[in-house]
Parts: structure tokens; C-alpha cells; sequence
């Protein structure tokens, strides 16, 4: 099967396995803390009543820092350089359900300085968190913030824990 693959012409080929192969979205997540990581800016987006975090999907071509500067600009109106956007550890998450991967980024910002824009359209809602006291946020959110030990579903958090039996 293998020789007969190999000898159809390359763009059938690419074709091919881009047909039988999974796909994933790409996008990027920006964390923005205070620099003593005590409290969380997040989102509030339409149509939930939930809570997020400044993201949004990569555009063709676009590398993942070029979006998270893109989106956190565009969802809040905070500028940064790319030298301030760092990768975070770990700097990408896979969605194996949804079939996204996430980008993510840290920024430091003072949240007495700093002035976040909403337009009300794409965002409803922005606020800085308590990190040890986060908002109701999307399922999502709480499955990436996770991996960085905040919100409900961080390894330790007495909401992830099974209930006692009877």
C-alpha cells in the first residue's frame, strides 16, 4: 500500500493526508497577572455569563505571539511589546476533544495602572481576579488555568475532589 501511496503525485498526496489526518485550531491565550500573580484579568464574552481569558484564533500564517498581541489588544485594548509576552510553562495546551491547541503567554501589568477597554460587542465585561478567588468561568477556561495551578480544576482544589462516600 505504501509504494502505491508514495507514487501518486505529491499534491494528491498532501490532499490525502490532509484528509485522514486530524486537524487542530490554533490560538492564543494571553495570562495577564499582577507581577505577584495575586490576581487574574478575565472576560466576560458573549453569549455565556461565564468568565474567560483574553484569546482568540490564530490567523493564517500568524505566529502564536503575533495573535496574543493581536487579541489582547483587540478584547482589551492593552498594548504590549513582544519582548513582554513570555511563553508560559507549559507555553502550549491540546484540546484532544475540541482539537485546539493553546498558545499561551504571561504578562505582568499593575492592575491600579492599567487601563483595560471593552467595546461591549466582543466583550462584555473585564476584571481583575483574585487568583485564589476566580469568577465562574467556561469550561475551558478552568481546564487551561489548570495547567498553571489556578481556578477550580487546579490539582489540590477541594471542587476537583471526588465527593466522600456514605
Amino acid at each position: 500500500m505504501g509504494t502505491v501511496f508514495y507514487s501518486l503525485p505529491h499534491p494528491v498526496r498532501r490532499r490525502i493526508v490532509r484528509i485522514a489526518t486530524p486537524t487542530y485550531t490554533l490560538g492564543s491565550v494571553v495570562l495577564v497577572m499582577d507581577a505577584d500573580r495575586t490576581r487574574l484579568l478575565m472576560l466576560k464574552q458573549p453569549p455565556g455569563k461565564r468568565w474567560s481569558l483574553p484569546a482568540g484564533l490564530l490567523n493564517r500564517r500568524e505566529q502564536p505571539i503575533e495573535g496574543a498581541r493581536r487579541e489582547l489588544c483587540e478584547e482589551t485594548g492593552i498594548e504590549a511589546d513582544f519582548d513582554e509576552l513570555v511563553p508560559a510553562t507549559p507555553n502550549a495546551v491540546v484540546h484532544t476533544n475540541g482539537r485546539w491547541v493553546d498558545n499561551v503567554f504571561r504578562l505582568v501589568r499593575d492592575p491600579e495602572t492599567t487601563e483595560v477597554i471593552v467595546d461591549g460587542h466582543e466583550v462584555w465585561d473585564a476584571g481583575w481576579h483574585p487568583a485564589h478567588d476566580l469568577p465562574e468561568m467556561t469550561r475551558a477556561t478552568a481546564k487551561l488555568l489548570s495547567h498553571y495551578g489556578l481556578g477550580p480544576l487546579a490539582e489540590g482544589d477541594p471542587a476537583d475532589e471526588p465527593p466522600a462516600s456514605a
